[in-house]
């Protein structure tokens, strides 16, 4: 597999440089998530970073770099045409009325 190494920015990864492996598009994947286990045995703590382009201009050697996201943000999925919404309106599921 081809990897490119990949810049991340903010939280406690910042200034850090990894392979990051690349799909058939090369490009690396959207949100790179990072579990990192609790000293206390508790359940892993997981950092969440979204892929941005990376601005043109100097030596650069990614295309893209990632970001850290505090919030962890809810995992975006494809939105077909025959999806449902992920909200419901009001009222019953039978009721026509709304």
């Amino acid at each position: 597999m081809k990897s490119e190494d990949t810049p991340f920015e903010g939280g406690p990864m910042d200034g850090r440089v990894l392979p990051v492996l690349v799909g058939m598009t090369g490009h690396p994947p959207k949100t790179y998530r990072i579990p990192v286990p609790d000293p206390d045995g508790g359940p892993p703590t997981v950092l969440v970073y979204r892929r941005v382009p990376r601005p043109a201009g100097g030596k650069v050697f990614a295309r893209w770099k990632y970001v850290h996201d505090p919030e962890g943000g809810a995992r975006s999925r494809p939105r077909w045409p025959w999806s449902r919404p992920d909200a419901t309106p009001g009222g019953k599921p039978d009721d026509a009325d709304g």
